[in-house]
């Protein structure tokens, strides 16, 4: 329509030339410009265009939605709620304990839940993601968002602990739609100059939930150890405030999200939209992912990485009031100074993508410097001064969460054309694997001796990360194609196995004769 061409901004640079080869192939696989090895990526080809996409096939232009900005700040809203609800009740624990009479461990479930409902769910969320599309399971993931706080609101009730929980499960399903759809909407949406930073303002909006988590409930809900009505009431107010914000941005997810742009940000988007639905498969796309080598050192480096990070957030406060018992204030605030941090580290991280493309180069960087903070934050925890501990800790946020976004980027951009959906979706669920395995081990060895041996045992652990990542061969196969390694000057390189290719030449000649 011409309300929707009005609503289009023409992207810089000349739409992508068609080619008479496989589009991808040669790209990937042939051209040294790809950075590949021969036969490294028989993957892809399933993926990309067959060999009718050559002179004379149609492709749309390419083009920027104005759109694009309204979907990035829809999902990033809604996504902070849902971080909000997570982290609610752990920074009210003692108030939850107080009004529902039930013992810390069972409050401790109401955050724990997030982290065990994400593993089993997240191969079919991303089935769902990558066989429905991104507007349905955006839409799932607000609304059980939505769905999950109003169960809250009718489970204030000091005997209606099973209601909170099953509210807060719901909110659990919800972050499986989710935390998987930064990098699945900043490829959809937004070009190539851009798609970095959009990755990062997305990942962003769940840490801004979180730490306004640490921030607003303990105003909203003060611990009135004598008036559990006024605690109850007090509980209400937020619990209310929540699903009303939940609900309206619910509503602007169904306003707001398409599935796609009426045309493509990028010449990678344009390229993966010339692919028929019917020659998807996402059980083959799984297949490739742990295939692909670089991806699975990527998948277990950045499990460590993030595994490691959730469990310093979760017993900062066990670490501080050990070294410094009486300062639970002071643990909160180090705590988000500690998010506020990462949130800076996240936008610097994909700012500085979209402009050097240097991705593993960052990526291990950003890992190395996370190592040193970690190293720095466990010998300077115990030496007295808080202000020293407020430093080390907003040092090791800004690169710990730096590095969430660089993962992102980094695994679509060696898994490409593979689905981002699927991709992040293996990542967060490796990230919630070591997480709780971390927290487990980490949380045992600060009982049983001291916060610095539980330090020491995360070093050792992204110190291991650090030797993966190195490993990590940079494969660029998405900025390749958005680079316009594809043109009409690339000549097709063999790559088939001469079996292969003498099948090819007997196929062609059998053709020929049949058409004479």
């Amino acid at each position: 329509s011409c309300l929707e061409d009005e609503e289009e901004s023409m992207l810089a640079g000349p739409p992508p030339q068609p080619n008479g080869f496989l589009l991808g192939k040669e790209a990937e696989r042939g051209s040294p410009a790809a950075g590949a090895d021969a036969g490294a990526l028989p993957e892809a080809q399933a993926m990309l265009p067959a060999p009718d996409s050559g002179p004379g096939v149609a492709r749309a232009p390419i083009r920027l939605s104005r759109r694009r900005l309204a979907v990035l700040a829809v999902f990033s809203l809604y996504s902070l709620v849902n971080a909000f609800q997570w982290i609610h009740y752990s920074i009210l624990s003692s108030v939850f304990v107080r009004f529902y009479r039930a013992s810390y461990t069972r409050v401790d479930w109401l955050s724990m839940v997030y982290m065990v409902a994400y593993v089993p769910l997240i191969l079919p969320a991303t089935w769902l993601l990558d066989t429905r599309g991104l507007r349905l399971t955006a839409l799932l993931g607000s609304g059980l968002n939505c769905l999950g706080a109003w169960l809250k609101c009718a489970s204030v009730r000091q005997d209606l602990y099973p209601v909170t929980l099953l509210a807060q499960t719901v909110c659990a399903v919800a972050q499986v739609f989710i935390l998987g759809l930064p990098s699945r909407i900043a490829a959809v949406w937004f070009g190539p100059k851009e798609v970095s930073t959009a990755c990062a303002v997305a990942v962003l909006g769940n840490q801004l939930g979180t730490a306004i988590g640490f921030l607003l409930p303990p105003v909203l809900v003060p611990n009135t150890v004598d008036d559990t009505d006024l605690m109850g009431h007090n509980i209400s107010i937020m619990f209310y405030g929540t699903a009303a914000v939940s609900t309206l941005l619910f509503l602007l997810t169904g306003v707001v999200f398409d599935e796609k742009p009426k045309y493509p940000p990028s010449q990678a988007q344009a390229v993966l939209q010339d692919v028929p639905p019917e020659d998807y498969s996402y059980k083959q796309s799984i297949i490739n992912l742990f295939r692909n080598i670089p991806f699975v050192l990527l998948l277990i480096s950045y499990g460590m990485m993030t595994g490691a990070f959730y469990s310093v957030s979760t017993l900062l406060n066990q670490m501080i009031v050990t070294q410094y018992p009486g300062e639970e204030v002071n643990a909160g605030r180090i705590g988000l100074t500690l998010v506020v941090a990462g949130m800076v580290g996240s936008i610097i991280c994909g700012l500085w993508l979209d402009y050097t493309k240097t991705y593993k180069q960052t990526t291990l960087i950003v890992y190395i410097l996370s190592f040193v903070g970690m190293t720095i934050f466990t010998f300077t925890l115990d030496i007295g001064n808080l202000v020293i501990v407020f430093v080390t800790g907003g040092v090791l946020g800004f690169f710990m969460t730096g590095y969430l976004p660089l993962g992102f980027e980094f695994a679509v951009e060696i898994t490409y054309p593979e689905s981002e959906g699927t991709s992040s979706g293996l990542l967060n669920a490796s990230a919630q694997i070591f997480g709780i395995l971390f927290t487990l081990v980490q949380g045992k060895l600060i009982t049983d001796y001291d916060p610095r041996a539980g330090n020491l045992f995360l070093c050792a652990w992204m110190f291991v990360g650090i030797i993966l990542t190195a490993l990590i061969k940079s494969d660029l196969r998405r900025h390749t194609v958005n680079s316009g390694i594809l043109n009409t000057d690339i000549k097709a390189v063999p790559v088939d196995s001469p079996t292969e290719h003498e099948k090819n030449n007997t196929m062609l000649k059998n053709q020929s004769e049949s058409a004479v």
